[in-house]
């Protein structure tokens, strides 16, 4: 078996991962990870063949020569792997995680910090127990601050990832209603977010909170955070404070570092006013870090959203906020406030089902249906097996509504659409990454 230190110093000689042979570095270290439908020890001669350094196995059949890495665990040795990678780093680490918001604030807070420092950030959303040690491991003498996502769906997964990544500075988006069937809850999702506030109040690390958000305040007065830098709208009790100007819809907002100060106006090229503590936040940080408010502002600025999060994309006819990246009902309800609030002359709502609530589906995709009853849109389009049944046993069932129309399916909304196309409108497209959403986006 190969231990973690003799691992290691082949890393510093190899400072490469790879886990796909599709996609093999040359001269890379191969972890042979296990899937639900696939054992990568399998393919770690291709592996070779493709360029790898050395593969990492953990089944004894594959070790064909020495180039073949025997271990007892190839998740735990790359887990491991990045944790002891970790602990040779002196740069400053931030860590966040939350129910909505995780990937724009990452982005936010990469784009302002990198006006000043080289920065390393998670790519995409690679927040789990796979991405979380690849990206650790990217991590090079040439970087000063990294920023590092950390997603989870069930409790201790928060816990797995603060003892891989060791964040010296952190921060919680919000807590709301998201993967509720694997956390147990509204409450086993704040126990399982709060497990970085945890891992804080014993490593005596700094975090930035919301003042806005009444859960995260309460979550770390109960557990005694010492080094918190606060942020918010109100004036009194924050470092930085900030409020909207304008949503129309992109975001334009003020902002001060302390009291009396001279406000700075920016512009941004976000959308939905539920970014402004995303916002904010980056902002904090920058400040924290001692960033010049010239610097701050050009990140903020500059940072252009993709992957289908809070994305503007004017076609010929219509302006579309594509949010179709993923949703629970916490970031639905923002979204479709955000909407009601946005000026434009015809607003269309596109609703795609809702993944991951277990017994709570039904009561969440009725309260959907009601908060977008309640809203000022003139159109509004439900997709999914879990909007059709919710409308189907509310009182007032709306399936035979004109302006509200229900599909099973999002093949049965394409084809509606097509029939009578929508044009002239701003239309909020938002639902949940298996609905594909994306497919109705050609449409307008």
């Amino acid at each position: 078996m190969v231990s973690i230190q003799q691992l290691y110093a082949l890393f510093l000689q190899h400072p490469l991962i790879s886990t796909d042979t599709r996609k093999i570095l040359p001269g890379s270290l191969f972890f042979a990870l296990k899937g639900e439908n696939f054992d990568a020890n399998t393919f770690a001669g291709k592996a070779i063949e493709a360029g790898a350094a050395y593969a990492i196995i953990d089944n004894p059949e594959y070790q064909i020569n020495e180039k073949f890495l025997l271990v007892a665990d190839v998740l735990a040795a790359l887990q491991d792997l990045a944790r002891h990678h970790r602990k040779q780093l002196t740069i400053p680490v931030i860590g966040l995680t939350g129910t909505n918001g995780k990937t724009t604030t990452k982005e936010l807070i990469n784009s302002v910090l990198s006006q000043h420092f080289k920065t390393v950030a998670t790519q995409g959303n690679l927040n789990n127990h796979i991405g979380v040690p690849l990206t650790i491991l990217t991590i090079n003498t040439t970087h000063e601050i990294a920023v590092i996502e950390m997603g989870a769906n069930h409790q201790k997964e928060i816990e797995l990832l603060c003892s891989i990544a060791q964040p010296s500075h952190g921060l919680i988006t919000n807590v709301g209603k998201a993967h509720l069937e694997g956390f147990g809850g509204f409450e086993g999702v704040k126990k399982g977010k709060g497990e970085l506030y945890d891992y804080f109040k014993n490593s005596g690390g700094t975090v930035f909170i919301n003042t806005d958000s009444y859960e995260l305040i309460q979550m770390q007065l109960d557990r005694d955070i010492e080094n918190v830098y606060n942020y918010g709208t109100r004036s009194d009790i924050n470092y930085i404070y900030g409020k909207l100007t304008e949503n129309g819809p992109f975001l334009s907002l003020k902002w001060n570092r302390s009291i009396g100060s001279e406000p700075h106006k920016i512009k941004t090229l976000l959308t939905g006013a539920y970014n402004l503590p995303n916002i904010l936040a980056a902002i904090c940080i920058g400040v924290y870090f001692k960033l010049s408010d010239e610097e701050i502002n050009k990140g903020l600025e500059s940072y252009q959203p993709k992957n289908n999060r809070s994305q503007i994309i004017q076609t010929s006819s219509n302006t579309l906020i594509c949010d179709y990246y993923n949703a629970n009902p916490s970031s639905m309800q923002v979204a479709i406030e955000n909407i009601g609030k946005i000026k434009a002359d015809e607003k269309v709502l596109i609703l795609g089902d809702m993944f991951e609530l277990g017994d709570e589906a039904a009561a969440e995709h009725t309260a959907i249906i009601q908060k977008a009853m309640e809203t000022p849109v003139d159109k509004r389009f439900f997709i999914g097996k879990e909007f059709t049944h919710a409308a189907k046993s509310m009182n007032n069932g709306p399936c035979t509504m004109e302006k509200n129309l229900f599909f099973a399916t999002a093949e049965d909304a394409i084809t509606a659409l097509k029939t009578n196309p929508i044009k002239n409108s701003t239309i909020l497209i938002k639902g949940s990454r298996g609905m594909a959403l994306e497919r109705l986006v050609e449409l307008f």
